[in-house]
């Protein structure tokens, strides 16, 4: 199981961003992940595989549907090239009212179209790789024109792999049918990834006649910890707000149903219409925060991961929402590679 770690960029901008990326290498993470939230999610890894041997650097996610393939064809190649072979295109596809009015791009059929996003990306490299004619027309996506003026060709640290984000069983297959490896979403219980997920990216690598060797699982995994009764109660309320606001979401229903708890979502839903976020937190009793999180002092952390996710999933990140000491996950690092 490879440990990976989140990308935090500075309210100053991106200063630190090598000196982070270092860091995290040099604390034994096998991954960085950068998330595109208030700033770009490319430019902080150009600037981590400056300073970096062996730290891969992935989008954990760049927004697809904001962009096009050739565009994020483009950007895959260099930061291929540039980080020696490290770097991972995660993508994932928004939500709607983010993609039609933040970013003034076209919504409709997400799982389709997200299919045809990753083949066309695919096609695209092939040309440049391969020099074969580019010759890519779908029913969202058309690609017919590549001259040599625009053609970087062969990347000679070959494709980048290609995860996507993904939650429902459409996307899930489109994962395993086209890509290299899956973002789960924190919103996910070890059932649900073992019954739902698991299942839904197998179908999707027999569309491709694949198994699932070789393909990814990156698990972003709810750990609530501390070193006394005042800091597990922060975590722990931390993580029953985080877990209440993801349940809000009529879209991460599925999550909550596999447990029978789908009569959850409304009432978290309305509480967050009114801006109760404290309230929705204390709707996350104990069964449900211990089914979401691992739940233990910080030396039993690795044990509780691996014991839970150890068969399943490729990759973990510590899903930790509230403040923490950064040498807090040192030793967990540590553990999990030796288990």
């Amino acid at each position: 199981m490879k440990v990976d770690t989140g990308f935090g960029i500075a309210p100053d901008g991106l200063d630190r961003a090598g000196a982070q990326a270092k860091e995290a290498e040099d604390a034994g993470y096998d991954g960085i992940w950068t998330a595109e939230t208030s700033h770009d999610p490319f430019f902080p890894l150009l600037i981590a595989a400056q300073g970096t041997e062996s730290l891969e650097l992935g989008t954990g996610i760049a927004v697809a549907f904001a962009r096009n393939p050739m565009n994020l064809a483009n950007i895959g190649w260099d930061l291929q090239a540039y980080s020696k072979g490290r770097f991972i295109l995660g993508l994932g596809s928004q939500i709607k009212p983010h993609i039609t009015k933040r970013f003034s791009m076209p919504w409709s059929h997400p799982a389709p179209r997200m299919r045809e996003m990753v083949l066309a990306i695919r096609t695209i490299w092939d040309c440049w790789n391969n020099g074969t004619k580019l010759d890519f027309q779908g029913d969202f996506y058309s690609h017919t024109l590549m001259t040599p003026f625009f053609n970087p060709g062969k990347n000679p640290y070959g494709d980048p792999k290609i995860f996507l984000a993904a939650v429902g069983e459409l996307m899930t297959e489109v994962a395993g049918e086209t890509c290299d490896g899956i973002l789960a979403h924190g919103f996910t219980t070890e059932k649900y990834l073992r019954e739902q997920t698991i299942p839904a990216i197998e179908r999707g690598r027999a569309k491709a006649g694949k198994t699932l060797e070789g393909f990814e699982i990156s698990l972003p995994a709810f750990v609530v910890t501390g070193t006394n009764e005042d800091e597990m109660a922060k975590s722990a309320k931390g993580t029953r707000e985080q877990i209440a606001f993801y349940g809000s979401t009529p879209a991460y229903k599925k999550v909550l149903d596999a447990h029978g708890w789908g009569d959850l979502q409304p009432q978290l839903n309305a509480l967050s219409k009114q801006g109760e976020w404290e309230q929705m937190g204390t709707l996350i009793d104990d069964e449900i925060l211990e089914t979401f999180a691992v739940v233990a002092e910080p030396a039993k952390l690795a044990a509780g991961l691996k014991d839970r996710f150890g068969d399943v999933a490729t990759r973990v990140q510590f899903y930790a929402p509230y403040k923490a000491d950064p040498d807090t996950w040192l030793p967990v690092v540590a553990d999990l590679k030796a288990l």
